[in-house]
């Protein structure tokens, strides 16, 4: 029981990667709040994760929604131990293609919103609480059509330092992982024709050094070790989960 009496918010965890890190949490012995928008999988999140869980609306770009957030966290388990700003948005855009409303929908959800879930959750979080950002390996190479999420997620990478070094005499610890690429519904966000997508997953699979896409799990389990105790000499790195797409 790694996580035995700890208190975990994980923010869009409702389905994919952050789903699969509130399991694990839950069964390693947190008690886990998840957030999410879409209504209609809250009942059978709820069922799925048990009575170690708490599932919450809200949308993290609004600074009202995280603040209620965090105040339904701090009257269900007191404070938090793990936050995860799992809350994310990648989608492929050429220069040409990117309008305003894509660009404060990328930017807004990754950047400002990991902004707003701290700044909610600040007060609420004990002295050596473990917080935890969603980066992604793109903005760490250059990839064709995804400069837009790769900017974003890089920004995501600054603020892990740049909160380590401010946060130090509370002995909270920022850490970033960088996924690669992963399995999730968020890749049927695109838009894609099912066999378009099919297609897009088979030729990906080819470019990863380890041969195949990644699991919600992997990331979850690269969450769990960042969380636990076990990381408490880790302060503001990032852990690359990609199977050796942006390293080989």
């Amino acid at each position: 029981m790694r996580l035995k009496n700890k208190a975990a918010l994980i923010t869009g965890g409702t389905s994919g990667i952050g789903l699969a890190t509130a399991r694990l949490f839950i069964a390693e012995g947190a008690r886990v709040a998840v957030t999410g928008r879409d209504e209609s999988l809250f009942e059978q999140v709820q069922a799925e994760l048990g009575e170690n869980a708490l599932v919450l609306k809200g949308d993290v770009r609004s600074i009202e929604d995280m603040q209620a957030i965090a105040a339904q966290v701090k009257d269900r388990f007191g404070g938090l131990d793990i936050v995860f700003a799992n809350a994310g948005r990648a989608f492929p855009s050429a220069v040409g293609d990117i309008d305003e409303a894509l660009y404060n929908e990328i930017m807004d959800i990754n950047v400002k919103g990991v902004v707003f879930t701290l700044q909610a959750v600040l007060a609420d979080l004990r002295d050596g609480a473990s917080f935890i950002l969603n980066t992604s390996f793109v903005a760490q190479t250059g990839k064709h059509n995804i400069s837009l999420t790769a900017a974003a997620k890089a920004a995501v990478r600054s603020l892990a330092r740049s909160w380590s070094f401010e946060f130090l005499h509370r002995r909270i610890r920022f850490n970033a992982i960088a996924p690669g690429g992963i399995d999730t519904p968020l890749l049927g966000k695109w838009g894609m024709p099912d066999a378009d997508l099919q297609q897009f997953k088979s030729e990906f699979a080819r470019f990863v050094p380890v041969g195949h896409m990644g699991k919600a799990e992997d990331i979850a389990y690269a969450a769990l070790y960042l969380a636990s105790d076990e990381s408490s000499y880790v302060v503001g790195s990032e852990l690359v989960v990609d199977g050796g797409a942006s390293q080989l």
